[in-house]
């Protein structure tokens, strides 16, 4: 009998800590999850800026929950379209900061729909985190309290580079500018505005271009009659393609330097055989020989998404590599903050001190200063190849 009753307290021990376990590995389960705003174009023609965005985010947080998540708790994604308009963008953005109370929001490709969240995020103290979006302003907004940050290029930055590799590789003398008319194009007008007077350049001049501009002769034929040997272009992926194809209509072989618009979707096929004379810039580009880190992420995009097989089927890989480093960085600052709250967190990326990235090796990423983490040394140069983006060999 008491033989039996040893085993029944033994059983009943055993019974207990299982119990136990199980509530315990349920409540690690359950953990409310962090949730992470996107806010991008994922439909209409920007619609592969979205996707690639999307992408990266979606790899750099499986990692993140693979390794434990963020304080214990798991990152899920929450995506908002912005169809590329600011109004609609910055309802989103509200949505997203107000409604599913996001720890930080992420931004897509457009400047000015950036420029539209950049009060509200500020205003209600979440940390927003540009992954494409170029626009000088959007980080260097002028605000006591900022709370964006960038990791992606900065159109004071990429134009300054434009122009030296323009000179360069071209001899420019007397380039002409053709900009979209839209904040984005007032921006990088600054900025080349700002780079051809450091070298005493004088431009031929400048003309706007619409979205919606299904041909652009007129402008192009003004800056031909000045005598244009450089077009410097900034613009999406639908009027930079028509910019081609206005010069194919011309027969105007003029080389076009431009800002990283083109890579934002179809452009290859849009605009036609010539599309690989635009030689834009880009902060980072997979290729055949990828270094480890980007071996690990092809690997892990090819798994995940099965309908990536070549490296054209990651265009534009900008807006994953962008989205991958941003992600890992703003893991690594809510994880110092200890905390969701938005101050916290925006004071903790000023505490990160090294990521290993896929773009670059971060050393001190962000400083109260400076809220950009890349700069001109982190461009390459690249153009379309059979739909493909390539770096360019000189």
């Amino acid at each position: 009998m008491l033989n039996f009753l040893k085993a029944k307290s033994k059983t009943l021990k055993v019974a207990a800590t299982a119990v136990t376990l199980g509530l315990a590995s349920f409540v690690s389960h359950a953990e409310e999850p962090i949730k992470i705003g996107l806010v991008a174009a994922l439909s209409g023609q920007s619609a592969k800026s979205g996707e690639a965005i999307t992408r990266g985010l979606s790899i750099a947080i499986d990692e993140i929950n693979e390794n434990g998540g963020v304080l214990g708790r798991p990152l899920e994604l929450v995506r908002r379209d912005d169809e590329s308009n600011p109004s609609k963008g910055l309802l989103a953005a509200r949505e997203l900061i107000q409604k599913e109370k996001v720890a930080a929001l992420f931004g897509g490709l457009d400047t000015p729909v950036s420029l539209a969240i950049v009060p509200l995020v500020n205003s209600l103290k979440v940390p927003f985190v540009g992954a494409w979006a170029a626009g000088t302003p959007i980080t260097r907004n002028g605000a006591k309290d900022n709370y964006v940050f960038r990791v992606s290029a900065v159109d004071e930055l990429v134009d300054e580079a434009l122009v030296k590799y323009a000179i360069k590789h071209y001899d420019m003398k007397k380039p002409g500018m053709i900009l979209i008319n839209n904040p984005w194009g007032e921006s990088n007008e600054k900025g080349f505005k700002k780079a051809l007077a450091k070298r005493d350049i004088s431009y031929t001049g400048i003309e706007r271009i619409e979205a919606s501009d299904l041909d652009v002769v007129p402008q192009l034929t003004r800056l031909k009659k000045e005598g244009t040997d450089v077009l410097l272009m900034v613009a999406n992926v639908a009027p930079s393609a028509q910019v081609v194809k206005s010069l194919d209509r011309m027969g105007w072989d003029v080389p076009i330097v431009s800002h990283w618009g083109p890579a934002g979707g179809r452009f290859g096929e849009l605009a036609g055989p010539n599309a690989s004379n635009v030689h834009f810039v880009q902060t980072y580009t997979f290729t055949d020989e990828n270094s480890a880190k980007g071996e690990q992420v092809w690997t892990a995009l090819k798994k995940k998404y099965p309908e990536i097989k070549t490296v054209a089927d990651v265009t534009p890989a900008v807006g994953i590599s962008n989205a991958y480093d941003a992600m890992h960085l703003t893991a690594l600052a809510i994880e110092k903050a200890g905390t969701t709250k938005g101050k916290k967190v925006r004071d903790a990326f000023y505490q990160i001190e090294q990521y290993d990235g896929l773009i670059k090796d971060y050393q001190f990423p962000f400083t109260k200063d400076e809220h950009d983490a890349l700069g001109p040394d982190d461009y390459v140069f690249t153009h379309f190849v059979d739909n493909k983006i390539v770096p360019i060999k000189h």
